[in-house]
């Protein structure tokens, strides 16, 4: 009796040994052990976690990446503290933040909306947000308004980081632009990796604030290559092949915002209503005061510092006294109405939408953006306008 029970205890204990229930860590929780072994100085712990890592996982290619470097640490005669390691040509700096990039996401809370998007249009059923510091491309669907994630990736941007404003400065643009198309990678450079979809950098308050440069693209990353660091292209928004070929059904050409911003909060949408609905009606009575011929109260809506094609304030409202003048009756329409907050900028919101204008000898639909800022009383006026 004594060997039977016996016998039952060590397949008790056997069972509850067994791999299916002592699972070992995942390979995220090993590079994350490592990660944080590297930032607390413990140089030679980190390479034991990643050597394991490596066996276990051969093909994971960040984890290779840090091993790899580690190694020609140790080959060229001992390893070098990362706290030690500066700048952005600092290799394993650069792979520990990719580390901590990739394996700690910004948490999207259920329900909310990005802080850029303030109303969508139904012309947009999807919508690109890119949080640029965290190195994080979201893809989000918009059904009658509501929006939702979908898609999320991890993407690179310049090495010196955001807020382009010149040529060869190796930072990538903060602002709202659209894709003009797609270049497959058989008519690229190896560099591009799978393809690239240019962008339309510089936009509009791009050239009115003297940014200047060109080839802004979202595009793949060399074959070769097994990491990428949150900074490491020219410019551009990087991405993995794989990902970047999975954007192709969401990216309409000169219709999809895509949105690179220096912060993006997640909000829930009644968060952000009141300054949504002061701003629609502040849109409309724009269109209706126009649509009154009440010149007056239409162009108070223009800041002092407002410019539209070339011509200044007092340039555009002489035009507008002038053409309105000659008119018995105007009535202008919007449709399509985006309102987006402009990321980068203060108490700036762009305005687009399609116009549709009547009057009693000229009708013209035309598409518009207008870059409205708010003032220090409260109320919001435009300080550029473009339409075409």
């Amino acid at each position: 009796m004594f060997n039977a029970r016996f016998k039952v205890l060590l397949l008790a204990l056997a069972a509850a040994c067994s791999p299916a229930l002592l699972a070992a860590p995942s390979a995220d929780q090993q590079l994350r052990l490592a990660v944080e072994e590297l930032q607390n100085g413990r140089e030679s712990s980190a390479y034991r976690t990643l050597e394991q890592l490596t066996l276990q996982q051969p093909r994971l290619p960040l984890a290779q990446a840090m091993m790899s470097e580690l190694e020609a640490r140790r080959s060229a005669g001992g390893l070098v503290p990362v706290a030690n390691v500066t700048g952005p040509g600092g290799r394993l700096q650069e792979l520990v933040e990719e580390a901590q990039l990739r394996l700690s996401p910004p948490k999207v809370p259920s329900g909310t909306v990005p802080t850029p998007i303030l109303a969508l249009s139904e012309r947009h059923p999807y919508v690109i947000v890119v949080d640029l510091p965290r190195a994080r491309l979201y893809v989000l669907a918009n059904q009658k308004g509501r929006l939702t994630v979908v898609r999320e990736h991890y993407a690179a941007m310049g090495r010196n980081g955001a807020g382009k404003h010149s040529k060869g400065d190796l930072r990538t643009p903060i602002g709202i632009y659209t894709v003009t198309g797609f270049t497959p990678d058989d008519q690229l450079p190896d560099l591009y990796g799978a393809g690239a979809f240019p962008l339309t950098y510089p936009n509009s308050w791009d050239r009115h604030n003297g940014r200047d440069g060109s080839g802004i693209w979202l595009h793949g990353i060399d074959r070769n290559l097994v990491s990428r660091s949150p900074r490491s292209s020219e410019g551009c928004v990087t991405m993995g092949n794989s990902d970047l070929v999975a954007l192709k059904p969401f990216l309409v050409p000169g219709e999809t915002p895509v949105i690179l911003a220096d912060s993006v909060q997640w909000l829930p949408p009644a968060q952000s209503s009141g300054l949504r609905d002061q701003l629609l009606a502040t849109i409309e009575d724009w269109r209706a005061k126009w649509s009154a011929i009440d010149t007056d109260g239409y162009l108070a809506y223009y800041a002092d510092n407002f410019v539209s094609e070339g011509m200044s304030k007092t340039a555009f409202s002489a035009y507008k006294q002038r053409v309105n003048a000659g008119k018995k009756k105007i009535d202008v329409q919007l449709r399509d109405l985006d309102v987006l907050r402009y990321p980068g900028e203060r108490d700036l919101v762009m305005m687009q939408f399609t116009q549709e204008y009547k009057s009693d000898n000229y009708a013209a639909v035309s598409f518009k953006q207008q870059f409205w800022r708010q003032q220090p009383g409260g109320g919001w006026k435009i300080e550029l306008e473009e339409s075409r």
